[in-house]
């Protein structure tokens, strides 16, 4: 027997592009068939019925027909819309980076129902986290478990001694932590604090609600920050454009508050 022509999905939409006068490419992330292309006809219309329920980063559920190349979205109806991801822009751009990364870091048709769930959980948390920059390190930490590069920060990747208490050296090529006599030998690594290996350990070990509670100095969040772009882009063979766009605005608000302050 062939595909039924229709069938239905829960979804959340990662990214959008206009097509045409009125309709609308979307790359969605559902439970049962991963990442998927879709194409949502006359949505740009005023009159449309599906754009309140196709926002970026909405969950919905949704009824789609088989396409000869896309298939196409007949009914939404919206299931949750994240509302704090709606109208802060630092929420925002940490959402776009976690729909940027998802989508990468995926293929088309290849069902994943715990990432599906580590979505939703992590789109809750941007919308309510005090700490945006520490959630988006978890999910990027965790991301790459999901998809089969979890990086090693036990044990050194060349001799497999035990790594210690040290400054240390980390190797996205060789998929993790190196100890210093392994690591002066091998290209292209970078310095590790034993600080930040901590705290790279207990993110990767512990659940959400323990992480969240982590006060970090800005010093250790800006290495943890470049540890893991060094790592995700290793693995993408290019940086997340999303990481540029969140610096600008941490720049421009740091600004902002030197002005404010009269600390300029």
């Amino acid at each position: 027997m062939g595909r039924e022509k229709l069938y239905r999905a829960e979804a959340v939409v990662l990214h959008r592009q206009d097509m045409g006068e009125a309709d609308r490419l979307l790359v969605l992330y559902t439970p049962d068939h991963g990442k998927v292309r879709v194409i949502a006809k006359g949505i740009r219309k005023p009159s449309s019925r599906k754009s309140g329920h196709l926002e970026l980063f909405a969950r919905s559920r949704l009824l789609i027909a088989r396409g000869r190349n896309l298939d196409i979205i007949t009914q939404a109806e919206l299931v949750e819309s994240f509302e704090g991801l709606r109208t802060d822009l630092s929420r925002i751009s940490y959402a776009y980076h976690v729909a940027e990364l998802l989508d990468r870091f995926t293929d088309e048709d290849i069902e994943n129902r715990p990432l599906y769930d580590f979505l939703l959980s992590t789109l809750q948390w941007l919308a309510e986290s005090e700490n945006l920059s520490l959630t988006s390190r978890y999910f990027e930490l965790h991301l790459l478990d999901y998809v089969g590069y979890r990086p090693q920060l036990f044990r050194c990747v060349q001799c497999n001694d035990e790594i210690q208490p040290v400054e240390n050296y980390l190797s996205a090529e060789e998929g993790g932590v190196l100890c210093p006599r392994c690591g002066e030998h091998v290209p292209r690594t970078r310095p590790l604090s034993m600080p930040v290996l901590k705290i790279l350990r207990f993110l990767q070990t512990y659940d959400y609600p323990t992480c969240r509670r982590l006060q970090l100095r800005d010093a250790v969040s800006r290495e943890l920050e470049l540890v893991m772009e060094l790592l995700l882009s290793h693995y993408l063979e290019a940086r997340p454009r999303s990481l540029a766009f969140i610096r600008q605005l941490r720049r421009e608000r740091q600004l902002k508050n030197k002005t404010k302050h009269g600390t300029m």
